[in-house]
């Protein structure tokens, strides 16, 4: 039996994929390429909400189609709620093109023509789901549709039956209530009282109205800001929020005085206007993260400016409303740049925190060798079109482990493991990928002159390996050129949205102390290379892992973790080194090559096995790995 209110919120009404161009300051006609995430403005703020720590539901439709899948798919990573979206089998899922020309001008197309959202009835809205709500959001664009202004009353009925409160984003779109032609996306107002009667048809049973000053003068019915305020209040007792750019928002909790500024103002944030687009939503967030909570007016304001801020810094919708530990970071430090899209601090704090979640642990078979792999075709007198081959083997063997189970993975490549890439993408693996020059010391990157465009073209789940062979004693000038070559890599990632695991083998270049590696992570967290995980050869003690652990504890406690790595070791040895490892929380698992893989492959090479005996040796050499690690992980914390 569901517990009453374990939902803060439900937002009903669009849900649309947003296509923002990425060639700021060119016309709409000029965009080249897009960015793709969910929009519209009910969908952000469930989005937003449950960002900032809000348990959220929504409400909408999308169609039967990959771009309504992404939209759930989204939305579930998100930590939104979802059982209130229906898939319309009848309609496609709504889509928005938008580009940004300057500071002022912002092109937008809305394609929406009998789209899946315009299409939610009263039939959507379930009363038991309602219940589970301590609030509902209506958007206002969304009542210019009978059947969803239907939905949208019969949601409220429901709520305030319950005792609930109801939240209004006023949203207003002229073109979605067809008084302005398609082009005219990114118009704010146009006078209608077609659409002020519709608005404050709801208006008595709302407890929290919010919108722009055009927005406020369509709900009012006036133009007159004051004298629109007023109008509303004389149909609402409603906590009426007033945003203005710029220079932040007002609060009238009751009575509308004489003068905006008598309000309980909440001040602005100084950013360089980048896009404006999301920004409410953004505001909406933060301002329900406070008023659900019970915080003053005062936190409630500086809460929404802030996130509004963030979202008028930054290019996209949804992407860029910011984490609860994102807003914290920022009210506490500030940031020396306007455009907090450059703030390199924050923009971790984002990135570590809406990123795609992770398995708790990961156990991976790596078989992205390249060169070893050459010199055993070479030796088996083969051509090395027969590595592929051996490659889709292993993914064979590290699905029949996996079983459809989380915590599995594959390092695999695209010189020689394109094939075996599409054949695991058919199961739920974890895929690293490298793209280092096999052997290359200084760092070299393998045939690749642009990073940013060739990581462009993975999948955005696809893990980006790095194997550097670096030692803290290497001559300065070879060490300088690793870490420029880690720090181009880095930011390349970051650019492209793709989590980066660095490899560090320090052992064949020097010795191995209990302060090699924590020397070689510190440089890198001093450069500002911050890896979502460390791959790292068996340490000499448990000391040095625990070095390592301070390192991580100090520069970036977002880390996902450390794997180990093989380098050929027996599995007798492994287990050692498992055992060592554990001592160390960031250690998370492995990812295991040679000793898995080095047999079979050598001899399915030269011809003495079959297939499958390649695909049975692979498998029990993984397995037993695998057991070996559940055995040591299983201690943790005894």
């Amino acid at each position: 039996m569901t517990n009453k209110h374990d939902l803060d919120v439900i937002t009903i009404g669009r849900a649309s994929v947003d296509l923002y161009g990425q060639q700021i300051g060119g016309r709409l006609e000029d965009m080249a390429s897009f960015a793709k995430s969910v929009g519209g403005c009910p969908a952000n703020i469930a989005i937003g909400t449950s960002r900032l720590g809000l348990k959220s539901g929504f409400i909408s439709r999308v169609g039967d189609e990959q771009m309504g899948r992404y939209i759930c798919e989204q939305m579930q990573r998100e930590g939104v709620v979802t059982e209130g979206i229906t898939t319309d089998p009848e309609r496609l899922t709504a889509l928005v093109l938008l580009g940004v020309r300057n500071d002022e001008t912002f092109p937008l197309i809305f394609y929406r023509e009998n789209c899946a959202d315009m299409a939610l009835c009263e039939a959507d809205i379930d009363p038991d789901y309602i219940k589970r709500a301590r609030s509902v959001l209506i958007s206002g664009t969304h009542l210019s549709t009978t059947t969803v202004a239907a939905a949208s009353k019969k949601a409220i009925t429901l709520a305030k039956a319950q005792g609930n409160k109801v939240i209004l984003d006023i949203d207003y779109r002229p073109n979605l209530w067809g008084l302005a032609g398609h082009e005219a996306g990114e118009e704010r107002y146009i006078r209608s009282d077609k659409v002020t009667e519709h608005l404050q048809s709801i208006l008595p049973d709302c407890d929290l109205i919010v919108g722009t000053e055009e927005e406020v003068h369509i709900a009012g019915g006036s133009e007159n800001t004051l004298e629109a305020l007023s109008r509303i209040r004389s149909l609402s007792n409603a906590v009426i929020v007033l945003k203005r750019g710029p220079m932040g928002c007002v609060v009238f909790p009751t009575t509308i005085p004489d003068n905006l500024d008598k309000g309980i103002t909440g001040s602005g944030f100084p950013v360089e206007v980048y896009n404006v687009l999301g920004a409410g939503d953004s505001f909406m967030s933060g301002f329900l993260r406070g008023w659900l909570r019970g915080e003053p007016y005062e936190t409630c304001a500086k809460w929404a400016n802030a996130c509004g801020a963030f979202a008028v810094s930054r290019l996209l919708c949804s992407p860029e409303i910011p984490t609860w530990d994102e807003l914290q970071y920022f009210l506490k430090n500030g940031s020396k740049h306007t455009a907090l899209r450059k703030d390199a601090e924050i923009n971790h704090v984002h990135w570590a925190t809406t990123r795609r979640p992770a398995d708790e642990m990961l156990m991976a078979f790596a078989i992205d060798h390249r060169s070893q792999l050459e010199e055993m075709a070479e030796r088996a007198g083969v051509s090395v079109d027969k590595i592929s081959e051996i490659k889709k083997l292993a993914v064979r063997a590290a699905a029949r482990v996996a079983d459809g189970r989380p915590n599995y993975g594959m390092l695999l490549d695209s010189t020689y493991g394109t094939k075996a890439l599409y054949e695991a993408a058919k199961h739920p693996l974890w895929i690293g990928r490298p793209v280092e020059l096999p052997g290359s010391r200084p760092l070299d990157f393998d045939q690749i002159m642009d990073l940013g465009s060739h990581l462009s073209e993975w999948p955005v789940n696809h893990v980006i390996k790095c194997l550097c062979f670096y030692h803290p004693d290497d001559p300065v000038e070879l060490r300088e050129q690793q870490e420029q070559s880690l720090l181009r890599l880095y930011e390349a990632a970051r650019r492209v949205g793709r989590e980066l695991l660095i490899e560090i083998i320090a052992g064949k270049h020097g010795p191995l102390t209990d302060q090699t590696i924590p020397l070689a992570m510190r440089r890198f967290y001093a450069l500002g290379i911050k890896p979502d995980w460390w791959k790292l050869e068996p340490q000499t003690s448990e000391t040095a892992w625990q070095n390592i652990g301070k390192v991580i504890d100090e520069n970036d406690r977002y880390c996902r973790g450390i794997v180990l790595l093989g380098l050929e070791a027996p599995e007798e040895e492994l287990k050692s080194a498992f055992a060592s490892a554990i001592s160390s929380p960031w250690v998370k698992g492995f990812a295991v090559g040679r000793t898995i893989f080095a047999q079979a492959a050598e001899a399915w090479l030269k011809g003495e096995i079959s297939d499958e005996e390649a695909v049975n040796d692979m498998e029990n050499r993984f397995r037993r790995l695998t057991y070996a690690w559940l055995e040591v992980w299983n201690t943790r914390g005894e």
